[in-house]
């Protein structure tokens, strides 16, 4: 319980931005920080994978990009045509599907946003499984380079996929009804709620993995980061921790890609694009891969900076900038910068030592 209190000063920091924002009339910014919550869900699932299980992926924008686009086509796309056939009667039989008007008056037969979301998470749950289970036996620059190319999958699935919307993506998502009175949607009117409900499932997130960490499996990730050999000679079933860790990453990341498409209402390619993915990757690794609190801290940060437009156009440069600073100087996150070994590689501004007296 003690380790729980922790969450207490988050808390009460949350509640301080938003009554300042309040009180300053910048609430604007919360838009912002309100995405930054959503991207860093991705974040802090992507920081037990690498942290603590040993893998580098470069595809999790892929699996980002299959919840944000199945949940934003379910619940955008007209079934009225295909109302005959008996897999969307047995939907509307169900209660699955919520009928109403397009902009023409034209009726209008779409999934529910709640059930949208389970099918999205669960199609990026089963995708992740098919992949991990021979993916997850490379190692390496292996193991990234197939991630790597699954992500590219994804992206040009979506960018050639007239169902997606190809280059446009998908516009017009309507808001995620939590519970009566109160959605996830990104109308000025919603958007203290919003930033609530945010930072909510984000904390809650961090909540479970915290006890995941620090429970028998956590020891095990642990165990397998440090020495997959060692581990599997102790009895730990390697294989079945990467492939679990794996698949809850992936469900993170579709989860937020579910959530972040109805709260900005429509989704395009760039959020399936292999930066994505290297920005992911470098926000963990700045923030410390095995550091959880850390990730967290960069996810917030980095994105809210990115989203204000602070790096301009060369966003993806930045990010790509970074994570080369930190494999050269804090391949352990940030909070371990050991400035000594930035003169190991400016070999022009160290100092010469004097050359030792002749005898």
């Amino acid at each position: 319980m003690g380790k729980n209190l922790i969450f207490l000063p988050i808390i009460a920091a949350v509640v301080l931005v938003q009554l300042l924002t309040a009180w300053t009339g910048s609430a604007y910014y919360l838009t912002q920080l309100t995405m930054s919550a959503y991207y860093s869900l991705l974040i802090v699932g992507l920081c037990v994978l690498m942290g603590y299980a040993g893998q580098i992926s470069l595809g999790h924008a892929g699996f980002f990009a299959i919840g944000g686009y199945l949940s934003a086509a379910l619940t955008t796309r007209n079934l009225m045509p295909y109302a005959g056939q008996w897999p969307v009667r047995l939907l509307d039989s169900l209660g699955c599907l919520q009928a109403g008007q397009d902009i023409y008056g034209e009726p209008l037969l779409v999934v529910l946003p709640w059930v949208a979301c389970i099918i999205a998470v669960l199609v990026a749950l089963g995708i992740s499984f098919v992949l991990g289970i021979p993916v997850l036996k490379l190692k390496g620059h292996y193991l990234a380079m197939a991630t790597l190319g699954f992500g590219i999958i994804i992206y040009r699935i979506v960018l050639a996929s007239a169902y997606f919307g190809e280059a446009d993506g998908i516009s017009g998502v309507p808001g995620f009804m939590l519970v009566p009175g109160l959605q996830i949607s990104g109308d000025a009117a919603w958007r203290v709620p919003n930033y609530y409900i945010a930072w909510t499932v984000l904390l809650l997130a961090v909540l479970l993995l915290r006890h995941l960490i620090d429970s028998r499996v956590g020891r095990a990730l642990r165990a397998i980061h440090g020495s997959p050999e060692a581990a599997d000679a102790m009895g730990v079933d390697t294989a079945r921790f990467k492939l679990q860790t794996f698949m809850l990453s992936a469900v993170f990341s579709a989860l937020a890609g579910v959530l972040l498409t109805h709260y900005n209402g429509g989704i395009g390619p760039s959020e399936a694009g292999v930066m994505k993915s290297v920005r992911y990757v470098a926000i963990v690794a700045v923030g410390g891969m095995a550091n959880l609190w850390g990730a967290l801290a960069m996810g917030i940060v980095l994105n809210f900076l990115s989203l204000r437009g602070f790096f301009g156009t060369y966003d993806d440069a930045v990010f790509g900038a970074i994570l080369i600073a930190i494999m050269l100087f804090a391949p352990n996150g940030i909070l371990s910068l050991q400035l000594g070994r930035v003169w190991q590689y400016l070999p022009f501004l160290r100092r010469k030592k004097p050359a030792a007296k002749e005898a």
